[in-house]
């Protein structure tokens, strides 16, 4: 089916981040929602590696899996939720949510990761405060008296 939509102008103006890295998990692309939710510009995040925004105590295993979808051309994350910590440029924690798509060259080798990203930061610290607060009744109504 064909369609006059223009992937490039969709990219540009969909509100969630949309970052791709190639093999070596360095970035290729970055809109203008990556901009908005991570602070750092395209110019700046251009050919920089994913370690821009994955916080340092995760950099390993986040490499690790990186790797790991590189070798086997899979990712668990195409249609799971990945939920993780991440940092944005001035250095404030954030939680994300995204999922990831393999892109593959002519040869069949990954070619680039592509991740779809949404900012969970509020959601996340609703979430925990929520957490707290129940934890805090519940251990009212379990105190004798």
């Amino acid at each position: 089916m064909k369609t006059d939509v223009d992937c490039r102008a969709l990219v540009a103006a969909a509100p969630d981040a949309i970052v791709a890295s190639d093999a070596e998990g360095i970035i290729v692309l970055w809109n203008a929602g990556a901009e908005r939710i991570f602070g750092y510009t395209e110019d700046e995040a251009l050919g920089r590696s994913l370690d821009l925004i994955t916080p340092e105590r995760l950099r390993a295993r986040h490499w690790e899996g990186y790797a790991r979808s590189m070798q086997t051309g899979s990712t668990k994350y195409g249609t799971t939720l990945l939920k993780v910590p991440a940092t944005h440029k001035d250095g404030r924690a954030m939680s994300i949510a995204f999922t990831v798509s393999m892109l593959f060259g002519a040869d069949g080798k990954v070619s680039s990761v592509v991740a779809v990203i949404r900012d969970e930061t509020e959601r996340f610290n609703e979430d925990r405060a929520l957490r707290k607060r129940l934890a805090e009744l519940e251990a009212r109504l379990a105190a004798p008296g």
